[in-house]
């Protein structure tokens, strides 16, 4: 697409309603067993700020393979005040001034919520189980030192889901946005995480801004310089990263948009970095989303813009302020969330995993030796045949962080044979999350 057919369709999609389909006809699910009205739910267990208790059927706990874990909880409590703005902002045009949105209400009534979200969904089946896995290797956390909930997701872009990624088992209406998008909302706000790390979000100002807003998140956005999903028709706009976190644990410090470089070269890909303060501890965390070019053969343009990130990386961290103990604290600790796109195989995966940044992947916590990531985060099936790998991480600092818990990966049972994305699950890869520490010492 050349940059005036670009122009032109961001304009016009700018200028127009958000994108939406009707509802399907018929059932939704059929064949699967569970009868339209029925949604099974998870219980709560605590569910963090805002946890919703929720007195819905319980699924079969699903087994949690090759972990080393010392003990497992239901992960449950939806903080579904969410629903209250569905009805005026899902169905909205774009709105263009992010700071003009409401602040969280807390008195709405979320059952009633609730209740909004299960009748949009009343006719899909419910999302995979999921358990809360203790890694037996974590550190003691200091009982005054709360964790922060992280929580990255390729959500998978309206526009590629329907028109360009050819997911050849999943129905077409599996797809509609008028409900793919409660699935993925509801998925967000059961987890209740206080750090939101996005990609291919091309709905960001007529759904995730206004909603993550009324339930008091900040958010950044940044898209794509030449997103694939302006050669889709009726797009809604571009795709790109977006980054949330809780106003009420966190204050803004700094923010970097990065265009990623490839040998001097500005690529197609971005990421945003954001360095935040905790407002509990008064200390600094630094947060990253990215999401690197796809497909095989571009190994190499891969490890160059985690090359050039890194680089990035290393400069802001290491900004501080001028006292002599934010000196002496040493660089930022940091948390980088995204979508490689590139297997533990691969030289990007090395070089973040032997950085200077002293960074270690999360997930590797739920295999039984520590060291080995999960068998997939993502899961499909298309034209040119299955595919199953691991291509999404969440990076930390492991001498400054401590990971408390992670949320384990659904069974090749629960995804289904038809695999991601379905009616149960609105993308192509699983969403993952933890819960992490600030580690007692200097570096913190």
């Amino acid at each position: 697409m050349n940059p005036a057919r670009r122009c032109s369709a961001l304009l016009s999609q700018l200028c127009a309603p958000s994108r939406g389909g009707t509802a399907a006809r018929g059932p939704l699910f059929p064949g699967t067993g569970s009868a339209p009205g029925t949604r099974y739910c998870h219980s709560a267990v605590g569910g963090g700020e805002g946890g919703l208790k929720r007195t819905c059927h319980q699924l079969k706990p699903s087994r949690v393979s090759n972990t080393g874990a010392a003990s497992v909880c239901p992960m449950g409590g939806s903080s579904s005040r969410l629903f209250g703005t569905l009805a005026q902002s899902l169905t909205s045009a774009p709105l263009a001034q992010p700071e003009a949105y409401p602040e969280e209400n807390p008195d709405q009534d979320p059952e009633e919520l609730l209740r909004e979200c299960e009748e949009a969904l009343q006719r899909r089946p419910s999302r995979p189980h999921r358990n809360l896995v203790y890694p037996s290797s974590m550190a003691p956390r200091n009982k005054h030192n709360s964790s922060i909930r992280i929580m990255q997701w390729n959500i998978l872009a309206q526009a590629l889901g329907e028109g360009k990624d050819g997911f050849i088992r999943c129905p077409l209406d599996a797809l509609n946005w008028e409900e793919r998008k409660y699935l993925i909302l509801e998925e967000i706000l059961t987890y209740s995480p206080d750090i939101l790390c996005l990609q291919e979000v091309d709905h960001y100002y007529d759904t995730f801004q206004p909603i993550m807003a009324s339930l008091g998140y900040q958010g950044s956005f940044l898209a794509k310089p030449w997103s694939p999903c302006l050669d889709v028709e009726q797009n809604n706009g571009p795709d790109g990263c977006a980054l949330f976190y809780r106003r009420s644990r966190f204050s803004l410090q700094a923010t970097a948009h990065l265009r990623l470089s490839a040998m001097m070269l500005p690529t197609n890909q971005v990421a945003i970095v954001q360095t935040l303060g905790c407002r509990a501890t008064g200390r600094q965390l630094c947060v990253a989303v990215t999401h690197l070019k796809a497909r095989s053969g571009w190994e190499r343009l891969r490890s160059v813009q985690g090359a050039d990130l890194l680089q990035s990386l290393r400069s802001i961290t290491s900004q501080r302020g001028h006292s002599r103990l934010e000196e002496a604290a040493g660089p930022v600790p940091l948390v980088v969330c995204g979508d490689f796109n590139a297997e533990p195989s691969e030289d990007v995966y090395r070089r973040f995993s032997s950085s200077a940044l002293r960074l270690n992947s999360a997930y590797k916590l739920l295999s039984s030796d520590g060291q080995t990531e999960p068998a997939y985060t993502s899961w499909k099936i298309r034209p040119s045949g299955e595919s199953c790998s691991t291509l999404d991480y969440i990076w930390y600092t492991h001498d400054a962080l401590s990971v408390d818990c992670l949320l384990d990966i659904p069974t090749e049972e629960q995804i289904g044979p038809d695999r991601l994305p379905s009616y149960h699950y609105p993308s192509d890869h699983l969403s993952l999350l933890c819960d992490l520490s600030f580690r007692e010492g200097p570096t913190c």
